[in-house]
């Protein structure tokens, strides 16, 4: 529901960032929660997509390039503008498996080690742009790992089921 609060600014209207309006390729960029904004250090801020039937890295294919280049290069522009910050000096990723089901991506300075932003979760949006150019269903067929914490309801189900 915060999710849908901020795409229908019923909340955190004042933080938005940026915003592409476009219902198919467009876009809300609002400053993540962890972040302070008080310095650039641990910048961090989430691009929310607008379209609700995007739930995850699962579901792109060639389909959503636009959307996805449109989120790299219009969020790298924005916080450009808005914060001094070069696209350079941006780590854009996505995270799988994601905390919610809505896609949304990811943007941190490049030297601040955000939770999450190691490679066994992170999928960087270029190579996912790249990926989804090559094979459109990329994302179906690619086995993907990720780490789950002994005390996520994921692990004990695994668990439970023997695949652990």
């Amino acid at each position: 529901q915060w999710v849908y609060n901020i795409l229908e600014k019923k909340a955190e209207a004042d933080r938005i960032v940026y915003e592409n309006p476009d219902p198919s390729n467009g876009f809300v960029l609002v400053p993540d929660l962890k972040w302070n904004q008080n310095q650039l250090d641990d910048l961090y801020l989430v691009a929310v997509v607008h379209r609700r039937e995007i739930k995850s890295l699962r579901d792109l294919t060639a389909e959503h390039l636009p959307l996805l280049r449109s989120v790299l290069q219009e969020g790298k522009e924005a916080i450009g503008k808005r914060f001094g910050v070069p696209g350079s000096q941006l780590r854009v990723y996505l995270h799988y498996q994601p905390s919610y089901y809505h896609l949304h991506v990811h943007f941190t300075a490049l030297g601040y080690d955000a939770p999450g932003s190691s490679v066994e979760r992170a999928h960087l949006l270029a190579d996912v742009i790249d990926n989804l150019a090559m094979d459109s269903s990329f994302y179906q067929k690619r086995a993907l790992t990720f780490p789950l914490r002994a005390d996520e309801p994921l692990f004990k189900k695994l668990q439970e089921a023997g695949k652990v």
